[in-house]
């Protein structure tokens, strides 16, 4: 169940909230990251909070999962994208020098992105998403940059808009962490294609499911 402002009582944000010893534990799994921080910023102002909730049932927990599954596998969807993008990208030599070797730095991360989010999605129980079958237009630099920047932007904001749809806490970690590499690299991509780095300026838009499938659906071919 989601309250007025769609986040899930039960979710692993409003976990966090109230639970001081929650917020230390995933803060300690998150590690560094600038978007852990900017949460312990957030949540700092949240005061020491109430006990969490009780246990929840057999139903709740396999409904939970179940979202949690969902959330996971539009992540691994994007990625399966992103990755296949600049593998092509790169056999088209396009790009040589230093911008061929960012391209190849980001390739690979999409590909253990990739990786990952198939080994959590199975370890959810699964089914795993299966990788689209894509097509890109690859017509010169400057279209391919743009193109970049776009799926760039489309990960991050969907990263973004399913937050508060999570309900573990080691699935909000694993978002969190590739969100904010996703948002590097929208913004190097960005600055590339001769955009700003920051287009919405200081905060980012996050954008739902529906939204984030409506963006890469012309490139799905099967």
């Amino acid at each position: 169940m989601q309250d007025d402002s769609g986040r899930r009582p039960d979710g692993a944000v409003a976990a966090l909230e109230r639970d001081p010893a929650s917020r230390k534990r995933f803060l300690k799994m998150a590690g560094g990251s600038a978007m852990a921080g900017a949460l312990a910023s957030v949540l700092s102002s949240c005061g020491s909070g109430s006990e969490a909730g009780g246990a929840a049932s057999g139903g709740s927990r396999q409904s939970s999962a179940k979202g949690d599954l969902d959330v996971v596998n539009l992540a691994l969807t994007l990625e399966y994208l992103e990755a296949d993008f600049y593998t092509r990208v790169l056999e088209a030599g396009i790009f040589s020098g230093g911008d061929a070797d960012l391209i190849e730095t980001i390739r690979d991360n999409e590909r253990e992105h990739v990786a990952a989010l198939r080994t959590m999605a199975d370890k959810l129980g699964g089914p795993v998403a299966p990788r689209p079958t894509a097509n890109f237009p690859l017509r010169n630099r400057s279209s391919v940059l743009v193109l970049a920047a776009e799926l760039e932007n489309t990960g991050a904001a969907a990263y973004l808009g399913q937050v508060d749809r999570i309900v573990s806490q080691e699935v909000l970690v694993a978002a969190l962490s590739i969100h904010t590499v996703e948002g590097r690299h929208a913004a190097v991509l960005s600055r590339m294609a001769g955009g700003s780095f920051s287009p919405e300026g200081f905060l980012a838009s996050p954008i739902t499911k529906t939204e984030a499938l409506r963006r890469v659906q012309p490139f799905i071919v099967g």
